[in-house]
């Protein structure tokens, strides 16, 4: 095992530099900020290659620049000018530490250099050895970073996959509806819409009814996390928007158009810029709920989507969705097929990531066993860090 020594004593870090976008020259240099690449300029301030760390916004990430680049004010730079060591096997050891743990700035989460600095990093061992390291670090993390590739592709072909089931299962496959459409308004009991007014006015920190936002409702689930309480009073002011079991909530502003049958455990709850759609007799919840995450659906979204910074989606538009005219029965008898067959293409999709998890911890725990010394890269092949994921 390495001794481990403050960061300060391998390298120094240098600021990045203000680049408004109008400023950006026509040029090829890459423009690196605390989420990577973001552009390209016509002048470099650090040589190549180099290391951009994040420090605002995504702080503590660890961008490798080869052909040297423009940092900007959002992140710190390291160039061979800046520190004695091999730059590829610092790469890799500040993949190893936690670089976001010391955040120290108030408001906007970041990295003060003075924090980066006191963090423990692995003594470098000779000149030699650091080659060594990042040598084998490279033939290493490129098979994982294969196979890692792989995964993310195949989730990407059964995402389309899964669409075009749900497409062609709903009737809905473009210029090819067996079914007759109407518009929503005609099939549904009623469409309304949330709390819009200053709905933060009726918040409380606790003993309030649960109300359900954007942020709470993605694709066919409703997520309970940053759930937000209104009052009783503010409650008992928004009767229209409060929520039955069955209802389809459907997202105006963010991720317009994302829709999601309101579970049981919501039932009487309220909700707060969210279009309400009660399906009445002639609906069935979970079958609108499909019709309205499906590719034909957001396509009607999109057209009547209004915002160049964030989409919003009226009531108007919502009451002229097309919906295939189908008897109930026939809806109930599609959702069940849909549950079949969608669901095995989830449960595919799942094993798929936690693949990429499972890949993804490996790799860390490699970078950060070799860079700590804890085996001999000479004698190792790396051969174990793939074991129990098939390719």
């Amino acid at each position: 095992m390495s001794d481990m020594i403050p960061l300060r004593r391998v390298t120094r870090l240098a600021y990045g530099d203000a680049l408004a976008s109008e400023a950006r020259g026509d040029g090829h240099v890459p423009v690196v900020g605390s989420g990577g690449v973001s552009g390209t300029h016509d002048k470099n301030n650090f040589s190549a290659p180099g290391i951009v760390v994040g420090r605002k916004g995504s702080y503590g990430s660890v961008h490798w620049v080869p052909s040297g680049g423009f940092a900007i004010d959002t992140a710190y730079y390291i160039d061979e000018g800046l520190t004695s060591v091999y730059l590829r096997w610092l790469y890799y050891v500040l993949q190893a530490v936690d670089l976001r743990g010391p955040s120290q700035d108030v408001g906007v989460p970041g990295l003060s250099r003075e924090a980066a600095y006191a963090v423990l990093v692995p003594a470098p061992p000779p000149l030699e050895e650091q080659r060594r390291i990042a040598d084998f670090l490279d033939a290493e993390t490129t098979r994982i970073d294969t196979l890692s590739a792989m995964r993310r592709k195949m989730r990407e072909l059964l995402a389309l996959k899964r669409e075009r089931v749900i497409e062609s299962t709903l009737g809905l496959e473009r210029d090819n509806s067996p079914h007759a459409l109407i518009p929503l308004k005609y099939m549904v009991e009623a469409v309304s819409v949330g709390i819009v007014i200053t709905p933060a006015r009726w918040y409380v920190d606790s003993g309030g009814t649960p109300a359900l936002r954007g942020i709470n409702v993605k694709p066919g689930a409703i997520n309970s996390g940053d759930l937000v309480q209104i009052s009783t009073q503010g409650h008992t002011e928004h009767a229209k928007s409060r929520l039955q079991a069955g209802d389809v909530v459907v997202v105006r502003t963010g991720q317009a158009g994302a829709a999601a049958v309101v579970p049981p455990e919501f039932d009487g709850a309220n909700c707060i810029d969210l279009i309400i759609v009660r399906p009445g007799p002639k609906v069935a919840p979970k079958y609108l709920e499909y019709v309205l995450n499906s590719e034909h659906a957001r396509a009607q979204v999109s057209e009547h989507a209004v915002g160049s910074i964030q989409a919003h989606f009226n009531v108007g538009a919502m009451k002229q969705i097309p919906l295939p005219s189908v008897p109930r029965s026939e809806q109930e008898e599609t959702v069940t097929r849909l549950d079949q067959a969608v669901g095995r293409i989830d449960r595919l999709q799942g094993k798929l990531v936690m693949q990429e998890q499972l890949l993804a911890e490996r790799r860390l725990a490699l970078i950060t066993a070799a860079v700590t010394g804890q085996f001999d890269v000479t004698t190792a092949s790396g051969r174990n860090v793939t074991e129990g994921v098939t390719a």
